[in-house]
């Protein structure tokens, strides 16, 4: 089971695969490189010593050489005796250079090659002084000194020193020539087993991906399948949800239809409490006592905030059902529009109401209209008593993210602050919602649905509104409205 498990993860499978390859190469790697170092560092050393028992050797024989063209010279004085030992006598500083620069891996080599040189020096001292004395005509003073035989002993002791550096270097040599052939046999045991590793190797990840391409080969037909049964079941969502989305529009329409009876049918009765009021306190009123008045008075306040309320659930019902189609918007426009509608109410209060320039947006030109005059006229409502209301209207062009669509939205940010009564930050999603009013009906008009009204409208258009406010330090409202023409469209409909 989990072989199988395995097998079918796809990525693991190859991850494993990889760090077996990765893991074996590594190792034949490893042993080839470690093998090669071996030979290289051995044959580097046979190379080494080789070369210090030929510069032993060819200081040797110079040697020999000069003292047999001494004897011949002294024994003969035929000076052609001498060529040959002048000529190594030439060369034999540069090979004494040469053997004292030995650098051997053989323990005691480097005293041996001193008591050498020291022995060859005292040799070369003796060759130079007898062949000096036969040169200047005193043959018998140099026949005596060779027949010390003090020359004899040197060369002894040189052949001596020489066979013991010549005879150590070439048993180093030996076992250097041993340990290259266990090499040798290891190398050709290593490669054997990496060729044989990686013959498995490649039997391995044949196997492993025949198995893996056969796993996922029937992970594939189940993929279909499942692929296939959510198909038929997207299918039959998509047709309940059409039958859905026609018995939901059905229904919107009878709503519709039925506010716009229940208020054509609710408005007309309450035309005629207002009528038959106006004429009660008209043609009755010097009969009518003090409290009579009063009664027709709340009668006819009544009659008018039922009729105001149902005029703005109309309008409240209808900004999704009978909005506009967008079009491109200038909101100084808009707002050059609710300043003139809002003069006199400016008038009166005396507000002072600064607008920076705003840009143009793809939106129901209606809505817009209706969403700035309900949030200007907010604030010139809830203004302090006896301070002018200021009103600041701001804004900032910037990218947002739209969660949903998963794109950024080129967006402008709307801040409309005053300095009125505020409220508490507690009730700033409360005061949204329709009938929802923080102030008693006597205190200030209205019906409590003008906010709920912006939020719908900024909705439609795909943005958001917020409030931020505390008591008696004014309140800001943050409107933000998509500016793409495309995401607006499709808010919209």
């Amino acid at each position: 089971m989990h072989v199988k498990r395995l097998f079918g993860n796809t990525t693991a499978t190859w991850v494993i695969i990889s760090v077996i390859v990765v893991g074996i190469i590594g190792t034949n790697l490893s042993i080839a490189l470690n093998t090669v170092n071996q030979l290289s560092t051995v044959q580097t050393d046979l190379d080494k010593t080789s070369n210090i028992i030929v510069r032993l050797e060819s200081l040797h024989l110079s040697v020999v050489v000069a003292e047999s063209g001494q004897r011949g010279y002294l024994l003969t004085e035929y000076e052609e005796y001498l060529n040959p030992y002048h000529a190594e006598l030439q060369t034999l500083d540069e090979k004494i250079a040469l053997v004292r620069n030995i650098k051997s891996d053989v323990a005691g080599q480097k005293e041996r090659i001193d008591d050498l040189l020291v022995l060859i020096g005292e040799k070369i001292t003796e060759l130079t002084s007898t062949v000096d004395l036969a040169l200047e005509q005193r043959e018998k003073s140099a026949l005596r000194q060779i027949m010390t035989n003090r020359g004899r002993d040197l060369y002894r002791e040189i052949r001596k020193t020489m066979q013991q550096l010549i005879g150590s270097e070439y048993q180093h040599r030996q076992t250097l020539y041993t340990q290259l052939k266990s090499i040798q046999r290891d190398a050709k045991v290593n490669f054997g087993v990496s060729a044989v590793t990686s013959g498995l190797l490649v039997i391995g990840m044949f196997l492993m991906a025949r198995i893996n391409l056969r796993i996922s080969n029937r992970y594939q037909d189940d993929l279909e399948e499942q692929n296939e049964l959510l198909q038929e079941k997207v299918d039959l969502r998509t047709q309940e949800l059409t039958v859905y989305s026609e018995e939901l529009s059905r229904s919107n329409r009878e709503l519709e239809d039925f506010a716009f009876v229940a208020s054509h049918d609710l408005q007309e009765p309450l035309r005629k409490i207002q009528a038959f009021s106006d004429r009660l306190t008209t043609i009755y009123k010097d009969q009518l006592d003090e409290r009579g008045v009063d009664y027709i008075k709340r009668m006819t306040t009544a009659a008018f905030r039922m009729s105001t309320l149902i005029n703005d659930l109309l309008e409240f019902s209808r900004i999704t059902t009978r909005g506009k189609e967008f079009v491109e918007v200038e909101l100084n426009s808009v707002l050059d529009e609710v300043l003139g509608d809002l003069e006199i109410a400016i008038a009166e209060t005396g507000a002072q109401i600064e607008i920076a320039p705003l840009p143009k947006v793809c939106a129901d030109p209606s809505q817009m209209y209706q969403l700035f005059l309900n949030v200007l006229s907010n604030g010139l409502k809830f203004h302090k008593v006896d301070v002018a209301p200021v009103i600041s209207v701001s804004v900032e062009q910037k990218e947002l993210r739209d969660e949903l669509q998963h794109v950024d939205v080129p967006s402008c940010i709307v801040t409309i602050k005053d300095n009125g009564i505020g409220f508490e930050q507690t009730y700033a999603d409360k005061i949204f919602s329709p009938f929802q009013r923080l102030h008693g009906r006597t205190a200030y008009k209205g019906t409590g649905i003008g906010l709920a009204v912006c939020r719908r409208i900024v909705e439609r258009h795909g943005g958001t509104i917020t409030a931020l406010s505390s008591p008696n330090e004014g309140a800001e409202f943050t409107i933000t409205l998509p500016i793409d023409a495309v995401v607006n469209k499709y808010m919209g409909e």
